[in-house]
């Protein structure tokens, strides 16, 4: 059996919501998301947990059992938290991260609340593309990755952190029918993202020109100068489109929702602050989210 503290919290909340809409908005998750994770969790059972009649989930006794084993092991998690934060904050040495560019919108916040606890900890932090930060896992430069598509070459764990919304956006005030497409450069996820969009949707590529940028930053500052259109990470554009100099293109099968995920390799033993660190975020995941990602 395989499972997980980001399953149990979900078991949690849709128990006590009886509802996944409900929970997927406690949660700060998409309701698919909601549905897949609660899922993968009721795999791991022979008996069913739960029942569904119409949008309300009606759990069964067998459900009730697994529920408040889920909610001692989660009261027994955040006391483990608490009793031994003290202990824990002598915890020194390195916690080497590589991330996705778009990463800089998500694991600072994360590692600012961990620096807060362990303040002995010291960060190298490294910024680059999907491609790259892939290669500084697989190749042992950095312990953990910030990415939001898995690698397709080896085996990792993962850890969810955050959803990572993709929406069309163009200048404001301009016509988007009249402009190129704007993408990243090749090995970048949100590249490789809006290229399997127009394949799905059967949009042509080549009727118009392509402009190729190194970063997502690059790919926005050319679109606020109506360079072009493109698709970009929500969270990298939200003051942009909040004082209304983006606007955003409406079209079927947008938004795109993937998740940014913290990665690490599955045959590495790793160092003990980096399993400090990832037992923080599963522990305090929800928390930082509500903080920071309302």
């Amino acid at each position: 059996m395989n499972y997980t503290l980001h399953q149990f919290k979900i078991f949690q909340k849709v128990v006590e919501y009886s509802s996944i809409s409900k929970a997927a908005e406690e949660l700060y998750m998409t309701q698919p998301a909601v549905s897949i994770q609660l899922k993968k969790f009721q795999e791991q059972f022979k008996f069913p947990l739960f029942e569904l009649k119409g949008r309300r989930i009606t759990i069964t006794e067998y459900g009730k059992k697994i529920y408040e084993i889920v909610c001692e092991i989660l009261e027994k998690t955040h006391q483990l938290q608490y009793n031994y934060q003290e202990l824990d904050s002598t915890i020194s040495g390195k916690l080497t991260i590589a991330s996705a560019s778009t990463g800089m919108y998500v694991i600072p916040y994360f590692v600012s609340e961990f620096l807060n606890q362990y303040p002995n900890i010291e960060i190298k932090l490294d910024f680059t593309n999907r491609k790259q930060a892939i290669a500084s896992l697989r190749n042992k430069e950095v312990e953990l990755a910030v990415v939001s598509l898995l690698p397709d070459t080896f085996e990792v764990f993962e850890e969810i952190l955050l959803e990572n919304e993709l929406i069309m956006v163009c200048k404001k005030n301009t016509d988007p029918k009249s402009l190129p497409y704007l993408f990243r450069e090749k090995g970048s996820a949100t590249r490789r993202m809006m290229e399997k969009y127009f394949l799905q949707y059967g949009l042509p590529l080549e009727t118009k020109r392509k402009i190729e940028l190194s970063s997502n930053e690059a790919v926005k500052q050319a679109v606020l100068a109506g360079m072009g259109i493109s698709i970009l990470p929500k969270m990298s554009i939200q003051k942009e489109l909040e004082n209304q100099t983006l606007q955003i293109i409406k079209k079927k099968g947008l938004p795109i929702v993937t998740h940014w995920r913290l990665i690490y390799l599955k045959n590495r033993n790793l160092s003990p602050v980096t399993q400090t660190f990832i037992q923080f975020i599963q522990i305090n995941k929800l928390r930082i989210i509500k903080k920071y990602f309302r």
